[in-house]
């Protein structure tokens, strides 16, 4: 799954086109690299987002193209 598309169905950001401009200004990492919004994402992988001063961590459990609101929580675990 597209990392853009993964982090508006998991919720982490609320739209794809906020996600997909994070990842063009190199706010969004994935796995210690600078990513860009079509780069695959598979469960074991770790993003990190920066939120002006913060730097949130997640790790990526599951990988699913629709999900209930309460269970979005479920598809990624916080590292910070």
């Amino acid at each position: 799954m597209r990392l853009d598309k993964y982090l508006k169905v998991s919720r982490i950001i609320k739209r794809r086109t906020v996600a997909n401009e994070a990842c063009d200004a190199g706010r969004v990492s994935l796995n210690g690299r600078q990513a860009k919004a079509g780069s695959e994402v598979k469960p074991g992988d770790e993003i990190a987002i920066q939120f002006g001063e913060k730097l949130l961590r997640y790790e990526v459990l599951r990988v699913s193209e629709h999900v209930p609101k309460g269970e979005a929580a479920e598809m990624y675990r916080p590292l910070n």
